[in-house]
């Protein structure tokens, strides 16, 4: 049986590739355009959608966002 690589490296570059593609399959799913579904991996159990955003809130979660601390920050 195989093993899972648990080692990854990837560049901020391709997360931002990967989030970006996330995002236009998620939109696809909720335009219900069928060709979509065909970009899913086989055999998955849970609703797509729902996995979908799971994912993207997991990569969200692991950005850090900071304020400048040698300037004078004006947030919007």
């Amino acid at each position: 049986m195989p093993k899972y690589n648990r080692n990854f490296e990837l560049t901020l570059k391709d997360i931002d590739l990967i989030e970006s593609a996330l995002q236009v399959v998620k939109r696809d799913l909720s335009l219900g355009r069928e060709g979509a579904r065909a970009l899913l991996p086989q055999g998955g159990d849970g609703d797509p959608m729902r996995d979908i955003d799971d994912l993207l809130g997991r990569l969200y979660n692991q950005k850090i966002f900071f304020r400048p601390d040698d300037s004078s920050y004006v947030g919007g």
